[in-house]
């Protein structure tokens, strides 16, 4: 739960809110239950079976060499596609705000020294270490009020306050080192702290809403089903679903429930908890932020969530009621930061505020919660920048140079996470959110039917009962219809746009459609073949029963 749960299930709800609360929850709750923990236990699985295998391996093994090596390339590409999209979230967050960057600035040497505390000072002195730390990362949200203009430490402020441009530099500066440091001194000790950060916060919200029971403000469906919406001018089918992501059914947890999470289960049939289970608390997640989203006036929501240009088109028919009152509450002006960041702050400070004597915390509430989202953020960050510096080595080494496969030779490790880290950083310089997102939210959910298809395949190939495997050939189905729609008029989108960016932009999702038809024409001949096959042949794996379960490769620990 801790690695899949990142931003995309707080913004993803946030941002769909334009076209009304109704789609954006229905989705939420049906493609949770049906589609998104369908895909993550599946994968799991499969990944158990196959000793902690990657999807990509998986992929390679079960439907062929082709599937293989084009989910190879598919997976680099959305990572990078994902990392952009949501590193533009915590800009939009994060500029000329000098509060929230001191406190998520500090969050890094508390990790670290967290790392050192638990891996080489005192090892397995988890308890006293976890305490600290959280201790510690509470101490630099209350701190951070000090560097704000007329405190007393407000001399800094100026040091403090980043344009958007600038961020778009630093952050994937940031992934750089993340990528190239060891995985025990950044890594782990930041996911690890965050974990309680996220369930905690999330506990927190959820009791909120059941205390302060706050009115939804928003209506169903508003005047965007059709299209023309400030934030993603797209009509609700198919732009509901690929901007909610991972709150309903996400390709990056394929990458989750594969390789790092098959290690650490206990029993096989711990899979349904760990990958069905953790799946349904992220649409949990999804929700509570969608809330925080619909209890702000519309007017507000969108003032916050669109651009002044955007939002001067819709004023007449959303004006805003609040907005002056609420910035002058959290201490900084909330207008125009596209994103959903933002708007979620405000709606969870605003939650939190509204329990009894706490109004006049606001502005703390406001930063804690920008906090919250940036560590979901920053740990998604951290992972995927060195997951695809790893399959971009495995890439490179296999075809180009034999070395740069060796994960541990440090020329090849800083090369590729330079790539990597200028490659998705290149796209952040130059995009916004209203092109961004979109992209990410294609490119994530047609990882999800790659990991659908090949889910089919999985379960053709272990069962006599073949109605089985409409259990995820149906979403597979759907959401391949869906998800390619979408990047077909996302691609026209980009073109039209006459730009470098937009022509980047385009060719990448016309590259990334075509990897997607690929592997799923090949899935569906082995589809066919398997349907008239009347006896189970089995996956191509050695492992089939779970107590055989890391003796087929030693390098591999359970």
């Amino acid at each position: 739960f801790a690695a899949i749960a990142g931003a995309g299930p707080l913004v993803g709800p946030v941002l769909a809110a334009q076209w009304g609360w109704g789609p954006g929850f229905m989705w939420i709750l049906l493609g949770s239950v049906f589609a998104g923990a369908v895909h993550d236990f599946i994968i799991l699985f499969a990944s158990v079976r196959h000793n902690g295998q990657s999807l990509a391996v998986i992929a390679r093994r079960e439907v062929g060499p082709v599937a293989g090596m084009t989910t190879s390339f598919a997976i680099l590409f959305i990572i990078i596609l994902a990392m952009a999209g949501l590193s533009i979230v915590i800009i939009n967050a994060l500029f000329n705000n000098p509060w929230g960057v001191f406190t998520i600035g500090l969050t890094i040497p508390i990790a670290i020294l967290i790392g050192l505390w638990m891996f080489k000072i005192s090892p397995g002195a988890i308890k006293t270490a976890s305490i600290a730390g959280f201790l510690l990362v509470l101490g630099a949200v209350i701190l951070g009020h000090w560097v704000m203009p007329g405190q007393q430490w407000a001399a800094l402020a100026p040091y403090l306050s980043f344009s958007k441009k600038e961020l778009a530099v630093i952050l994937p500066t940031y992934g750089f080192f993340a990528a190239t440091l060891p995985v025990w001194l950044l890594l782990a000790p930041r996911d690890y702290l965050s974990s309680y950060m996220k369930i905690g916060t999330i506990g927190l919200l959820a009791f909120g809403i059941l205390v302060v029971q706050p009115a939804v403000n928003f209506p169903v469906m508003t005047r965007f089903m059709d299209g023309g919406g400030p934030i993603i001018p797209g009509p609700w089918w198919p732009y509901v679903f690929i901007t909610i992501a991972c709150g309903a059914i996400s390709g990056f947890h394929a990458l989750i429930s594969s390789g790092t999470t098959p290690k650490m289960l206990q029993k096989e049939s711990h899979a349904r908890l760990i990958g069905y289970g953790s799946m349904l608390m992220e649409a949990f997640v999804g929700i509570m932020a969608l809330i925080a989203a619909v209890v702000l006036v519309p007017g507000d929501y969108f003032a916050i969530n669109s651009s002044a240009a955007a939002y001067a088109k819709i004023a007449s028919y959303f004006p805003t009621e609040e907005i002056a009152q609420l910035s002058a509450l959290v201490g900084m002006d909330v207008a125009h930061r596209p994103g959903g960041a933002v708007s979620l702050a405000v709606g969870m400070a605003h939650i939190f505020s509204s329990i009894g004597g706490m109004s006049h915390l606001m502005n703390y509430w406001y930063q804690f919660a920008i906090m919250f989202e940036a560590l979901f953020i920053l740990t998604t960050i951290d992972a995927g920048t060195r997951v695809a510096r790893y399959i971009l080595q495995d890439v490179l080494g296999t075809y180009i140079y034999a070395p740069l496969k060796e994960t541990t030779w440090m020329p090849g490790s800083i090369f590729t996470s330079f790539v990597v880290s200028f490659s998705w950083g290149y796209l952040v310089y130059s995009g916004d959110i209203s092109s961004i997102w979109p992209m990410f939210g294609v490119a994530n959910q047609l990882l999800a039917t790659i990991a659908l298809a090949l889910g089919t395949t999985i379960i053709l190939k272990i069962t006599t009962v073949k109605k089985y495997a409409f259990v995820t050939l149906v979403p597979c189905i759907l959401l391949a219809i869906t998800v390619i729609t979408a990047g077909t008029m996302n691609t026209g989108m980009y073109f039209k746009m006459n730009s470098a960016l937009g022509n980047i932009n385009g060719t990448a999702s016309v590259v990334l459609i075509i990897l997607t038809g690929v592997i799923l024409i090949d899935c569906a001949r082995q589809w066919i073949r398997l349907w008239k096959t009347p006896k189970p042949e089995g996956m191509n794996t050695e492992i089939k029963d779970f107590c055989d379960y890391g003796k087929s490769q030693p390098t591999i620990t359970p």
